[in-house]
């Protein structure tokens, strides 16, 4: 979960030391992650048991470590456009010998030449893609998937325009501030949501979802501003 108000942008946010940083800041929200991971599993309660999954924006792995506990005959496909990060992912999935379940790749979910995945998962990555390739990046991810296969995505999103905002930056500074944010980082944050990252609301998320042609996406999770939801590709034989 990046720190928007310290990594005011998306390429600073993926250098080398925010990605050996990044677990250490994430580790005070591990509750939020481990109920996000939980929750996600029993969405995905019929996906194959020898599944094959596509990890979009893997980043240090932390979904692959999740779910190849959860899912023990689960092979992944990690994709990252952070080198540094993958070096990160790369050394956790060597430690646990997960290596064998696991192959990693440098670039961006249309880079994997791989196809008919039963499952994709793309976790704290859509509100850093700009809202005219929203549509594209949930594409590729469509296009690399089985008919029927699932996709789960976790974003921040909320309607940066609606009167509950300022009560709800409130409760994302305090997240932020768990994570290291300093008063003067603190103070760029409504700058950083509004003008750097692409923050959506659900209502627009859903149908940026629905254009790249993904059925009725259903929101299964909330956490401040971090929403959950999941969707399939429609089989196009039925």
């Amino acid at each position: 979960m990046p720190n928007e108000a310290e990594n005011n942008a998306p390429d600073k946010f993926f250098n080398q030391a925010a990605s050996t940083s990044y677990d250490e800041r994430n580790q005070h929200l591990s509750k939020i992650s481990e109920c996000l991971h939980f929750l996600s599993n029993l969405t995905l309660s019929n996906a194959p048991e020898e599944a094959k999954v596509l990890c979009v924006g893997v980043g240090t792995g932390a979904e692959i470590l999740a779910f190849a506990k959860m899912r023990p005959h689960w092979r992944f496909v990690g994709v990252d456009p952070s080198e540094a990060m993958l070096d990160v992912c790369r050394a956790k999935l060597d430690a646990l010998g997960l290596t064998d379940r696991c192959t990693l790749v440098h670039g961006y979910a249309g880079d994997v030449e791989e196809t008919q995945f039963d499952v994709s998962i793309s976790f704290f990555v859509a509100h850093f893609i700009p809202k005219a390739a929203r549509s594209d990046f949930y594409r590729a991810i469509i296009d690399r998937l089985k008919p029927n296969g699932r996709f789960v995505s976790a974003e921040i999103s909320y309607d940066l325009d609606s009167d509950t905002f300022p009560d709800m930056l409130k409760n994302w500074s305090e997240v932020q501030r768990l994570m290291g944010a300093t008063p003067e980082t603190l103070s760029k944050l409504p700058s950083v949501l509004q003008d750097q990252l692409s923050v959506l609301s659900d209502t627009e998320t859903e149908r940026l979802m629905l254009e790249a042609g993904f059925s009725r996406p259903v929101k299964f999770f909330q956490a401040f501003m971090i929403n959950g939801w999941h969707t399939e590709k429609p089989n196009s034989d039925l």
